[in-house]
């Protein structure tokens, strides 16, 4: 597929300004407008880049293969193809929950890309895998959600949508996911939920070397502690700050702290580089 065909394909808009580029990857169910709080932060120091992963948002529906896009790594070619269309190198990408583990599986093919990985709200693995291992979930958890997808999307949705985003005294913002999980074609919407949800990629962390912050928030039932915790003792060069933001989504629920903490880690790694070359 040409350059073009790919910016088309997932809906990439290109803004800021900036020689470095920074990439934001959204999260299952969602689309590129859940960054919209947080993107006009960086714009101003940035090229950012935008997109929905096929399936999602805006995307190109016709594009979507349902054996391409079986497990992550179709949608971690996603990224890769863009990165190649826009010509960028040594960018930053910016991945929440599931975004944040196709960026690391792009990361691993094409680290050249990749100057940094701000993962917020990581999971290698949804389901327990005890006594060694809390993804959070037992696998007749998620099997009982993805039927409920099967028989029930508009209810799988008003069901999920709160559970992930937490806040339950701002209702809106669950409001706001419920209604982008309900925008997604529920057939690709399954598929999409069991490559997330039934995937283990516990042995990939260790293949990740581009450096990285996980952004790890509190009180999280989709991603608890323990499994950003164990994204961060697996991979090399990782960084990780607990969030007094609670829930799954601190980008749409506590904008201010996600950028505040992003803009130090991204701060720091620029100071880095300025000493590297003055000596």
């Amino acid at each position: 597929m040409d350059s073009q065909g790919v910016l088309f394909r997932n809906n990439v808009k290109v803004t800021g300004f900036g020689p470095k580029a920074l990439i934001f990857a959204h999260g299952f169910g969602c689309d590129q407008n859940m960054w919209r709080l947080i993107v006009p932060a960086f714009e101003g120091k940035y090229k950012v880049v935008l997109f929905d992963f096929v399936g999602s948002g805006e995307s190109d529906i016709q594009a979507y293969d349902p054996c391409g896009y079986h497990d992550l790594n179709g949608y971690a070619q996603d990224v890769l193809d863009i990165c190649s269309a826009l010509e960028l190198k040594n960018a930053i990408l910016v991945g929440h929950s599931v975004g944040a583990t196709i960026g690391m599986l792009a990361s691993i093919q094409r680290p050249e890309y990749f100057d940094r990985l701000v993962l917020i709200g990581p999971s290698a693995r949804y389901l327990n895998d005890l006594p060694d291992y809390i993804g959070g979930f037992e696998r007749e958890d998620l099997i009982g959600l993805l039927d409920m997808m099967d028989q029930n999307f508009q209810g799988w949705a008003s069901y999920l949508a709160p559970v992930i985003m937490g806040n339950a005294d701002r209702p809106e913002l669950s409001d706001e996911l419920e209604l982008s999980f309900c925008a997604t074609d529920p057939k690709v919407a399954r598929r999409f939920a069991e490559a997330t949800f039934l995937s283990d990629y516990r042995k990939e962390l260790s293949k990740v070397v581009v450096p990285s912050l996980i952004l790890q928030c509190s009180e999280d039932l989709i991603a608890p502690l323990e499994a950003g915790a164990y994204v961060h003792e697996q991979m090399k060069g990782s960084e990780f700050r607990l969030m007094d933001a609670t829930g799954h989504c601190p980008h749409l629920s506590h904008p201010e702290e996600t950028i505040r903490l992003i803009s130090e880690y991204l701060a720091s790694f620029n100071l880095i580089q300025e000493s590297e070359l003055r000596t």
